[in-house]
């Protein structure tokens, strides 16, 4: 296909093709002639991962880049894998008072959960800039939620990491951890947001409470005779 083809199956303009062909992003494509390319499902799925990491996932041109580059990089499995989160793992920056001793907090959360990673990540980091931040808030007690927490994140990784498992090749299953962590982690944020809600009004709204009976009266649940 011809680039206003490509501009026609994924919507992006062709003058922003043109733009990631010149940042290194999208490969050009192979010329047919001095002043035309043909362009195929690769440069579409590409072109599609491109905008969905920064659409959906925000990510700047840069983080873009080496988020692209881990994906084409050769290589085990889990090295890969493991370049492809650093690369879409924003840096952390603040130093709250007390991060050393939050920092101790997240190291033994990984020792107890028998988590096999790497003191110095930037992940580990972001963890600890956060419980310093709660701590300075006089809300230290949020550390006796984080097993849940992490609990929870375990089972999330396991099914994350068996969908993408359906891919036989590393560029396939690295590519679709990249596109799964960064949507998948509006999809988680959202989602956490409308579980709060719904617990909030499980339990401290009287309408939730009685919108939960007729709910289990309509769909026949357990305070519904048979």
């Amino acid at each position: 296909m011809r680039i206003g083809e490509l501009s026609r199956e994924t919507g992006v303009a062709v003058p922003t093709i043109k733009y990631y062909v010149r940042e290194k992003l999208l490969p050009a494509g192979w010329l047919t002639s001095p002043n035309q390319a043909s362009y195929d499902d690769t440069h579409v799925r590409r072109l599609r991962l491109i905008r969905g990491l920064m659409d959906v996932g925000g990510l700047s041109v840069s983080a873009v880049r080496e988020v692209l580059a881990a994906v084409d990089s050769p290589g085990p499995v889990h090295e890969v894998l493991g370049a492809a989160q650093d690369a879409i793992t924003p840096p952390v920056t603040a130093r709250p008072a007390g991060l050393e001793e939050a920092r101790r907090a997240v190291l033994e959360l990984l020792r107890r959960r028998g988590w096999c990673i790497e003191p110095a990540h930037p992940s580990v980091e972001a963890i600890a800039v956060a419980l310093a931040a709660f701590r300075g808030f006089g809300h230290g007690e949020f550390e006796e939620v984080l097993d849940a927490y992490a609990e929870a994140c375990e089972r999330i990784a396991v099914a994350d990491l068996a969908f993408v498992g359906r891919h036989a090749e590393v560029d396939g299953i690295v590519e679709s951890v990249v596109i799964g962590t960064v949507l998948g982690d509006a999809v988680l944020t959202a989602m956490r947001r409308l579980a709060h809600m719904d617990a909030s009004a499980r339990r401290y709204g009287e309408e939730g409470r009685e919108a939960g009976e007729g709910a289990r009266e309509v769909s026949g649940g357990p305070d519904t005779p048979s």
